[in-house]
């Protein structure tokens, strides 16, 4: 593509656009700066709520993925790039996964993570270089984030994921319309038109607050949906830390009525597995018990409870 060519597809971005709401942010008050900036932050999550109709069929797409045993691998550039790998991150120690079950790559690896490698994004094959990288396989969902639609490193990505098989998630801060025709590489679109940024061209606001929320969604509702939580709890955090044990215990007390000492005993004893002690104590069962039924309910705390709910009734009976 010639730079005139290019220059002229990213002057037409709505994300490069003057926001009209913004020209003297400079010259006003700090306060009013600081409002300008809220008030341009409000009008994102009505955006999104567009799009709930696409997110969740990336949801459904991505835990299917998880269930037959494939992975969510996200690939960005700059600040796309950065929440992608802090999303990723967030996953061990709130659900419990493995840390190759989400994976957050990003133009020009680790080191762009801190530093801005500004130049790392321009190649797609650095892309398609990443998702080789990363034993993708056609198990897998591979999703995009790019705020333009239209980053060559993501770009890269996509088309060697959709080469291998997999399912692709283009996630995008742009107008269907003004994203690169992506139809032939990303299954399923999200684009959300965040409009012009308070300051032109800076998307690490607008654009990404809404990628930010986005992901939020998209591995939260997946991990719900696998049974990573009962109700709106955690129940499948990893205590590696003081302030996570304390966390389990409030959990326990919470679902089950013991006091604490009793919640930490039966966490010691269950390798501090909230799943195994929930199951142990409402259920009065062993922890080998425990695991058999988490094992036969695909993990599912409600589930098991109520198999041992309808064991128990047909012993009374």
């Amino acid at each position: 593509m010639e730079r005139k060519e290019l220059f002229n597809q990213l002057s037409a971005l709505e994300t490069e656009q003057i926001n009209p709401n913004t020209l003297d942010i400079d010259i006003v008050s700090i306060e009013e700066t600081i409002r300008l900036i809220n008030e341009e932050d409000k009008k994102v999550a009505f955006e999104i709520e567009k799009v709930i109709p696409e997110i969740t069929l990336a949801v459904e797409t991505i835990k299917n993925a998880f269930e037959l045993g494939g992975r969510l691998l996200y690939f960005g550039a700059g600040t796309s790039g950065r929440l992608g790998i802090l999303d990723a991150a967030e996953c061990p120690p709130t659900f419990g996964t493995k840390p190759e079950m989400v994976v957050g790559a990003i133009a020009g690896g680790k080191e762009a993570v801190f530093v801005a490698q500004e130049g790392a994004e321009d190649r797609p094959e650095n892309g398609a270089n990443d998702v080789v990288k990363h034993n993708v396989c056609e198990k897998d969902v591979v999703c995009g984030i790019a705020a333009s639609g239209r980053t060559p490193y993501v770009i890269g990505a996509l088309k060697k994921a959709k080469e291998i098989g997999c399912k692709t998630i283009l996630v995008s801060t742009v107008s269907k319309e003004t994203a690169i025709d992506n139809g032939a590489i990303a299954d399923i679109m999200i684009c959300v038109p965040v409009g012009a940024e308070v300051i032109a061209g800076s998307t690490r606001m607008k654009s990404g607050t809404a990628q930010k929320m986005i992901l939020n969604m998209l591995t939260t509702a997946s991990m719900v949906h696998i049974g990573k939580t009962y109700g709106n709890i955690m129940i499948d955090l990893k205590p590696t830390n003081i302030k996570l044990q304390e966390r389990a215990k409030r959990i326990v007390m919470k679902l089950t009525g013991v006091d604490y000492s009793i919640a930490e005993k039966y966490l010691v004893s269950n390798n501090w597995s909230v799943k195994h002690t929930l199951l142990v104590i409402l259920g009065n069962i062993s922890f080998d018990e425990a695991d058999r039924l988490l094992n036969s309910s695909n993990g599912k705390v409600r589930i098991a409870l109520g198999k041992i709910e309808k064991k128990n009734k047909n012993t009374k009976n």
